[in-house]
């Protein structure tokens, strides 16, 4: 169904969801933005996918914008390069509103857009050896796009440390500033997504959806909107078959 991307599920209703431009180092074109978004969509319609693993196929998980799409946009008119940028903050608008958990498993290298990426999900999970950078001032650009994103997940301090001079920090650094949550050896990666996925597969589909929302609206409101907000939030889901049904059986 895609070009540059695979999406499969398993029996447990675990998607997995691959970049699959390897010879590119699954580098952000327009096709590859455009199927994510279309990944999204499918993903969030299918109420049978639980959980979502976002990787990388081959040596990298992403590289980050592709110099030939970033030439491209060199070319056209300002409007149209203000549409690509906005396809790319839509996409990882797609992903971090994803209704379901989003969890990287960081097989390798991830540079600009790649850190963005890391940063839409729910947890993240690194190979050792991995390199990651935001390299975008040593293009003479800038980390515009996936900054929300980023500066939300590390910090501005931390923002500053590692947007300003562009240079590569490795999986350890990454753990301390809060772009991974867990750094892994490689042989051991997967064994380590499969506990998360296994703890995810734990909780109520329904309350997990509810409480993603909960996270973005209490994060961006002051404390009397959320007093409002979370009771009857509650007391929704309360209502629930879900709620209803957990409170029973314990």
């Amino acid at each position: 169904m895609f070009e540059t991307l695979e999406l499969k599920t398993d029996d447990r209703s675990v998607a997995t969801l691959t970049l699959n431009r390897p010879e590119k180092h699954n580098a952000l074109n327009e096709v590859l933005i455009g199927e994510l978004r279309e990944a999204a969509n499918q993903v969030n319609k299918d109420s049978d996918i639980r959980l979502v693993v976002l990787t990388g196929a081959g040596k990298s998980f992403c590289a980050g914008g592709d110099i030939r799409w970033f030439s491209r946009n060199m070319e056209v008119s300002r409007k149209q390069r203000i549409e690509q940028s906005s396809e790319l903050a839509a996409m990882l608008r797609d992903l971090n509103e994803l209704h379901k958990p989003l969890i990287a498993r960081v097989n390798g290298a991830a540079y600009g857009g790649g850190v963005g990426m890391i940063s839409v999900c729910d947890i993240a999970v690194g190979a050792a050896g991995a390199k990651f950078g935001l390299t975008e001032v040593r293009l003479g650009l800038i980390p515009a796009t996936i900054s929300p994103y980023v500066v939300e997940r590390i910090g501005a301090r931390n923002s500053r440390a590692v947007m300003l001079s562009g240079a590569l920090f490795d999986a350890p650094h990454a753990v301390e500033i809060g772009l991974l949550n867990q750094q892994v050896e490689a042989d051991e990666l997967d064994s380590r997504v499969e506990k998360i996925v296994s703890d995810h597969l734990q909780a109520a589909p329904g309350a997990v959806a509810e409480t993603k929302r909960l996270i973005r609206y209490v994060s961006n409101h002051a404390t009397a909107d959320n007093m409002i907000y979370t009771a009857d939030r509650l007391a929704d889901v309360w209502e629930t078959e879900e709620g209803q049904a957990g409170v029973n059986c314990f």
